[in-house]
């Protein structure tokens, strides 16, 4: 029940442990990856512990046990598969999708170029998504980036130039230490391999080298002279080195926003207008639609 779970003080310390560990990052997480914390920092010793840590969290979690809640963590199991529901009446359904439904459409058709945000530092994900354009799809590539991502983005950047025959600028962001050099380096190799792969497979070969000219991949930072420039402290861990995240947030945002050098936002207002006199005419469409089903 809520306010009645009292741990004892070694449960209690593990508790507050483990919350520091959802709170420490920007995104949601199972009990899973919580139990996986605290062992490899030494809160766990074994990994029996799990079922029951697993205790724990639920009692915390179903008794509100000061900050846990029951939607703290992210559910690792499947979600029940909804069948036969819906509005119960055809007008209900009309209503519904005029209230919800908006037009969406390619905010890149007035761009002078096409503009993806790569970066290594996952866990700071919330600040490129708040100082880059709403528009600008974001990657993270929490450390080495994955086969099956590196093929999507081949998918994505050659389906873009496909459709808007712009220039393409991928700009990158990512720690300046040997690893974070490479990374970028090798995540391209593969990326422009794929892309030429996806072009021979349509018979487009030809087209490859169009796309070569009209592509572009910019690291931003953190480049030789951002340390001094930006006074970035060293990472103590690896002298010499330098980590994204000792970046202070103006430095970081300094550069994040050169993407919008590569931006037309008058370009972007006018999909909004044209997206927002689609959504008003559609709106009215089923309003008048709505009367008609009334009786059905």
């Amino acid at each position: 029940m809520i306010g009645t779970y009292n741990p004892t003080p070694e449960v209690a310390n593990l508790l507050d442990q483990a919350y520091d560990y959802v709170r420490s990052v920007p995104y949601s997480v199972t009990a899973r990856w919580v139990f996986y914390r605290l062992l490899q920092d030494g809160y766990l010793d074994k990994k029996a512990d799990y079922k029951r840590l697993l205790g724990f969290l639920s009692k915390a979690r179903k008794g509100f046990y000061k900050s846990w809640a029951p939607w703290t963590l992210a559910d690792d199991t499947r979600e029940a598969i909804l069948r036969g529901d819906g509005p119960t009446f055809p007008q209900d359904w009309v209503e519904l999708m005029a209230d919800t439904v908006t037009c969406e459409l390619n905010r890149w058709t007035h761009q002078p170029n096409y503009v993806e945000v790569w970066f290594e530092a996952s866990a700071m994900a919330s600040q490129f998504e708040f100082y880059t354009n709403e528009n600008i799809t974001l990657l993270a590539f929490h450390g080495d980036i994955s086969i099956p991502e590196k093929w999507k983005s081949a998918v994505r950047l050659y389906s873009c130039w496909k459709e808007l025959q712009v220039p393409i600028r991928v700009l990158y962001y990512g720690d300046l230490d040997p690893k974070g050099l490479q990374i970028p380096r090798s995540a391209l190799v593969d990326v422009l391999d794929f892309i030429l792969a996806i072009a021979r497979s349509e018979e487009e070969a030809s087209r490859y080298d169009s796309f070569e000219r009209y592509f572009k991949f910019i690291r931003v930072g953190i480049n030789e002279d951002h340390p001094a420039l930006y006074n970035i402290p060293e990472n103590p861990e690896r002298p010499g080195t330098y980590q994204w995240e000792a970046l202070d947030d103006l430095a970081a945002r300094e550069l994040i926003e050169q993407a919008d050098k590569y931006l037309d936002p008058d370009g972007f207002e006018v999909v909004r207008d044209t997206e927002q006199k689609v959504t008003e005419a559609f709106q009215e469409v089923m309003d008048e639609l709505a009367e008609d089903v009334k009786e059905w």
